[in-house]
């Protein structure tokens, strides 16, 4: 039996079952749906897209994986100069992974090591922002900040290591000037904090933080799992405001196949550049540099480049405003846009059940979480599909008459 995600499997509702999947649309035995969240805001080109279909058969046809402890192969050195290329400032060094947490456990790890490396070892403490997401892996939910998914580590009791502040710059100071001598890194989801409730803040925010990391010699760690490729309105938030290390997933691979990567610049890769051995950063998930996922990567991006993809996000979020800009209705908090995403917060999460089984009889596949309802949509979507997701959206609240 499938043990299923985030759902209590005693009462969850049966899941719909997928038998193709094509451009925005998802299809089961009971008909079509559009995919409004890109499998987990991964599917950009959408399904079945036929370049990305071919790279990972072209090179299944040579070999699907090979491990990159004392061998590598050309997909992985391909796509680690393209990332050199592609990506901003001089994060050039790029360690792969399986997964957007594994990335995020690899930058916390580099992160600590890098002062050990050094012998400052009273660096051991991480600064994170309140309702942070990074992943479920154990360091990565300490260093979040979401009781609906991490309330396990309440076992553990109180958090030693791990400083959470609000998205607000006298608590950044504030957390800086109080503990930099301890501190080895600071890790945000830069602009949009996604799974902790699609929280959108200002960039002015992470321009002081590079300053304060500056000064006190903290590495700044951004984790664009979620928000790279496009998603906030920018390539990567990291064009905006240069971090230590980046973590790229999900939209790495346009969706395709699990894969990460977790880039750092010079002054951290030379930290560990030695002749002695214990030195060396002792980390190596087994499928790391997957030759499937780096070819299908590598298209993906040249895809992105090609196809002048920020000018796609660019309609997406004019279509939306269009849309949703000044929508209320009873029970609606807000309405916040940014780039390639919309979120409308309900004051009570009790507002949006049902709401996934009313889209479905509309056509739309939606999976509101907390007190969110929202879209992510790939960014190949016509207009006319996109206006479909959001009218449905908008349906809801006229259809129910909820009260404030």
């Amino acid at each position: 039996m499938i043990w299923y995600p985030y759902q209590q499997m005693k009462t969850m509702k049966e899941p719909y079952k997928i038998i193709d999947a094509e451009g925005v649309w998802l299809k089961t035995p009971e008909g079509e749906m559009i995919d409004s969240i890109s499998s987990w805001w991964s599917v950009i080109h959408g399904y079945k897209h036929p370049v990305l279909t071919r790279a990972i058969k072209d090179q299944a046809d040579n070999f699907s994986h090979v491990m990159l402890g004392g061998l590598t192969h050309e997909p992985v050195q391909k796509l680690s100069d393209k990332l050199r290329e592609f990506l901003p400032g001089d994060l050039d060094y790029s360690f792969f992974s399986d997964s957007g947490s594994v990335a995020v456990e690899v930058a916390l790890k580099m992160a600590l090591q890098y002062y050990v490396n050094r012998g400052e070892m009273k660096r051991i403490k991480v600064l994170s922002l309140t309702h942070a997401y990074h992943g479920d892996t154990f360091k990565t939910m300490e260093v979040g900040d979401d009781e609906d998914y991490h309330f396990i580590l309440e076992a553990y009791g109180e958090k030693k290591n791990v400083i959470h502040i609000p998205t607000e710059i006298p608590a950044l100071e504030e957390a800086f000037e109080k503990y930099h001598e301890e501190l080895n890194c600071f890790i945000v989801e830069p602009l949009l904090q996604g799974a902790g409730g699609m929280r959108m803040y200002d960039l002015s925010f992470l321009i002081r933080a590079r300053q304060l990391c500056d000064q006190y010699g903290v590495l700044l760690i951004f984790d664009e799992v979620a928000t790279g490729f496009g998603r906030t309105g920018n390539r990567f938030v990291a064009d905006l405001v240069l971090p230590d290390i980046l973590v790229l997933g999900k939209a790495l691979t346009g969706g395709y196949i699990g894969h990460a990567v977790t880039v750092a610049n010079h002054k951290v890769y030379d930290g560990f550049y030695s002749d002695d051995p214990a030195k060396a950063l002792m980390h190596g998930p087994t499928f790391m540099g997957n030759a499937l996922a780096c070819s299908v990567a590598l298209k993906s991006i040249e895809l992105f480049e090609q196809e002048d993809y920020m000018a796609k996000i660019r309609r997406i979020e004019a279509l939306t405003r269009r849309e949703m800009e000044g929508f209320t209705a009873p029970g609606v908090k807000e309405v916040r846009i940014m780039g390639g995403c919309v979120c409308v917060e309900v004051r009570d999460a009790g507002i949006l059940e049902g709401y996934q089984q009313f889209a479905r009889k509309r056509g739309v596949f939606s999976r509101p979480f907390l007190n969110c309802m929202y879209a992510m949509v790939p960014y190949i979507i016509s207009e006319e599909e996109l206006v479909r997701v959001l009218t449905t959206m908008k349906a809801w609240f006229s259809g129910r008459g909820q009260e404030p």
